[in-house]
């Protein structure tokens, strides 16, 4: 078995800084944090930084277990007249294994749908920069029964993609950042039903790793990793704090 077999058995855990960090904080966060998590080695490790940063967090981690990657990528896959944007042909450059594509903040401050974010998903495809697709539902929605069908709507970008492996991050927009995390067997329910969805998308063969996030913390993780079909976290805040990032990372270590 490869290695490039083994990481679709490993956990995952990604950090997402977010709009957080300055040259000195980030040298020191990833100086504490790297010698807490030298023994990780069954974990699937990423830290996704504000694209600013992205070339020195990847000289940083250079020789590392961590992939480095970007927190969004643009809709346009071609060099051109778009200000302000960074292709996935430029995250590739630097050095980004994956890109987010769809975080909640990203649906919510910007609006992007399906067809943008189809786009962005196909470009990093192209580039070879692994894309990691965020969906959720937000409170209104689950309160009215709607998370499935939210979920399944914006899962529905994979269709036809001729795809071989998926990494989805299930966040409720209810508990990103809010400290309320959902229960297990909500957990449990949702991820089950991702599952088969991606399966019904892409065929028997694809390769899934479907993430939780929305206020993972060291306290928490342990019992949500152990939750069936949660194969690793995106983290945010406490990915930002070494000591509760490394916790993390050593509950997935351990976690069945």
């Amino acid at each position: 078995m490869t290695e490039g077999d083994v990481m679709w058995q490993r956990k995952w855990v990604l950090g997402n800084w977010k709009m957080n960090g300055r040259l000195a904080t980030i040298r020191t966060l990833l100086t504490e944090l790297l010698p807490q998590i030298h023994d990780a080695q069954q974990v699937q490790l990423g830290v996704a930084v504000p694209t600013v940063y992205l070339q020195e967090v990847t000289e940083c981690l250079s020789g590392s277990r961590i992939w480095s990657g970007a927190e969004d990528v643009s809709q346009f896959a071609n060099d051109g007249a778009y200000t302000g944007e960074t292709s996935a042909a430029m995250l590739a450059d630097v050095g980004a294994r994956f890109a987010l594509v769809g975080h909640s903040e990203r649906r919510q401050y910007f609006n992007e749908g399906n067809a943008v974010l189809r786009q962005k998903y196909q470009h990093c495809l192209s580039e070879r920069v692994l894309p990691i697709l965020c969906i959720g539902e937000t409170l209104a929605e689950r309160e009215a029964d709607q998370d499935e069908a939210v979920v399944a709507q914006q899962l529905a970008i994979l269709a036809d993609l001729s795809l071989d492996s998926v990494v989805v991050a299930y966040e409720p927009v209810w508990a990103i950042g809010t400290g309320q995390v959902a229960t297990v067997a909500q957990i449990a329910a949702m991820h089950a039903f991702i599952y088969s969805q991606i399966l019904s998308l892409c065929g028997a063969g694809v390769k899934i790793r479907v993430l939780y996030g929305g206020s993972v913390n060291a306290q928490n993780a342990a019992d949500i990793l152990a939750v069936a079909h949660v194969d690793g976290a995106l983290v945010g805040g406490a990915s930002l704090q070494p000591d509760s990032f490394a916790a993390i990372i050593q509950a997935a270590q351990t976690a069945e």
